[in-house]
């Protein structure tokens, strides 16, 4: 785009006109934001090289993405210097976790199709749908809980001191009405402006992790508008920080 020649047009024609242009900027960049969150990559290449010392179990700290858009700011790959990575559904097609949980049997075809699971770890549950795929490792016995808290559990059976939950929005956006969810409008998603997706059942489950695991300290990470409900705000072991502490802790960009 040629650079706006201010000497042609008034000071607030000119002030106008580069607010147009910022506003089709930022408009190309989720277009194309959208683009790669809606298309899966094939992965048929090697795998990544692997620092094994992040597989370690027993280490100081991990983290689990769910894809509330409260962890939209933080970028995964810069949290894998700190520890393992847990994260849930579609976030393969962006990035690529240590352990992917996925229980939806759609959202769980739509990544073996890609053939993420032949070189990375993908966690599911047991089902017909999967007969003749190979790779998948399976809970045993099935959780028969939501990809975002089975991705905590995981971890917490991992025995990580510290375990920062991401994402774990819980409520929708506008005031609850609204679906939450990084990958809205996506295939196997909701639309974004479908009502919000009941979430009782998730903080149940959370916080029977949190209560499972007392060896473990959890720290949710949130913006300041986001839902803190009571019944993990009572538990010892939970603890809550915003986006920006977490990004001075750990010197995020």
């Amino acid at each position: 785009m040629a650079k706006l020649d201010k000497t042609k047009y008034t000071k607030e024609e000119a002030a106008r006109l580069m607010e147009i242009r910022r506003l089709e900027k930022t408009s190309r960049e989720k277009k194309q934001e959208f683009a790669t969150r809606a298309k899966p990559i094939i992965f048929d290449t090697e795998p990544e090289v692997i620092d094994i010392d992040r597989f370690r179990h027993n280490q100081q700290t991990a983290f689990v993405l769910g894809n509330g858009k409260s962890r939209e700011t933080i970028e995964p790959v810069e949290l894998k210097k700190y520890g393992p990575i847990y994260g849930c559904n579609a976030l393969y097609r962006t990035f690529r976790p240590d352990y992917l949980i996925a229980v939806d049997v759609k959202m769980v075809l739509e990544i073996t199709k890609t053939n993420f699971q032949k070189h990375n770890q993908v966690w599911t549950n047991i089902n017909n749908s999967y007969n003749g795929i190979q790779k998948l490792n399976f809970f045993q016995p099935s959780k028969g809980w939501s990809s975002g808290p089975t991705a905590l559990w995981l971890s917490g059976q991992h025995r990580h001191k510290k375990i920062y939950i991401l994402g774990f929005d819980y409520r929708g956006l506008d005031n609850g009405r609204q679906f939450n969810n990084l990958y809205a409008d996506t295939p196997n998603y909701k639309k974004s402006q479908d009502g919000a997706t009941f979430f009782g059942n998730w903080l149940r489950q959370t916080v029977a992790v949190v209560k499972e695991h007392t060896e473990t300290e959890f720290i949710r990470v949130i913006v300041p508008d986001n839902y803190c409900p009571e019944e993990l705000n009572k538990l010892e072991n939970y603890s809550t920080i915003t986006v920006a502490e977490f990004k001075n802790q750990f010197v995020l960009p």
